[in-house]
């Protein structure tokens, strides 16, 4: 009799313990699938804006009659000398980000734009490769202000400030795609860079900031994602920033540019990436005594 009642004892145990461990399992599987709803929510609104091509947030307008004025590369594909120009560097550019080399490449689509020293011509670079590039056919492109130091590509382009990458790294701006704006231009979409912080540097180098980039790097197979970095000698927000990116384009000045500036810039490249120079402000005189600017696009010899 006694065996008998240890035997239910311990069946009743058991039982018990076997429905703790089902409540236990339930509870996992709802938190994961709550875990999993997260995700695709978050997900969700990363995508928001190419799900349906639009997007909530104001439309930047765009001047491109004023731009082309300024010496801009013009949106409607005219053969201008300058269109023509762009169109070589951009031709290699997008045959690095898409054709056979992309293989070999980390992040192949993503461009950064920079120079050695200021001033020698890079927002002014990096803005018309992204006009040029909305005009191609099969393509879309995003242009990154992530110079947070001395932001000018709104100015270049004669846009208003508005939140940008560093309040989305503070976490001011929950979902980058608050921030990522529409333009008149319908393959072009901007990222402002925000307002300046004392820990741009931290952010930049931030788990979130390489999450983001690696979704900008693989989630819109047609997309050409160019970065405007703050020059490269003496600012560590650059050398984070080559980490990220695929391939750079090292905007030298002609004239003023030294030698040792330039091998100093690549020095702080990454070696894996495709390198390629444009030679900025480059006066040529036509028969007719008529000047313009020349670029020049180069691979890197290895």
């Amino acid at each position: 009799m006694e065996k008998a009642l240890q035997k239910k004892k311990e069946s009743g145990f058991d039982t018990k313990n076997q429905g703790s461990d089902k409540t236990s399992t339930l509870k996992g599987q709802v938190h994961a699938q709550e875990t999993d709803q997260t995700i695709a929510k978050s997900n969700e609104t990363f995508s928001a804006e190419t799900r349906s091509g639009k997007s909530s947030l104001p439309e930047y307008k765009i001047d491109s009659a004023k731009l082309e004025k300024k010496g801009h590369v013009s949106v409607t594909g005219e053969r201008t000398q300058i269109n023509e120009e762009y169109r070589e560097i951009k031709r290699k550019l997008l045959s690095n980000a898409f054709g056979p080399i992309s293989k070999t490449l980390h992040n192949p689509n993503i461009i950064m734009v920079s120079s050695g020293r200021p001033s020698e011509g890079k927002t002014f670079t990096a803005t018309n490769l992204a006009l040029s590039i909305a005009a191609e056919q099969d393509k879309t492109v995003l242009l990154v202000d992530a110079d947070v130091l001395r932001p000018n590509v709104l100015k270049t382009l004669g846009l208003e400030r508005r939140k940008g990458l560093m309040e989305y790294l503070t976490g001011e701006v929950d979902n980058i795609a608050d921030v990522l704006y529409p333009t008149s231009i319908e393959k072009l979409k901007i990222i402002p860079a925000g307002k300046t912080h004392h820990l741009s540097t931290e952010l930049l180098a931030s788990q979130k900031m390489h999450e983001t980039v690696d979704e900008f790097a693989n989630r819109y197979p047609d997309r050409i994602v160019i970065f405007d970095t703050p020059p490269l000698i003496g600012i560590t927000e650059s050398a984070i920033l080559t980490n990220f990116a695929g391939q750079a384009v090292v905007v030298v000045e002609e004239g003023r540019a030294k030698l040792s500036d330039v091998r100093l810039a690549v020095q702080r490249l990454n070696p894996d990436m495709a390198i390629g120079f444009v030679v900025n402000k480059s006066v040529h005189k036509d028969t007719d005594g008529s000047g313009y600017y020349g670029y020049y696009y180069a691979e890197r010899e290895k």
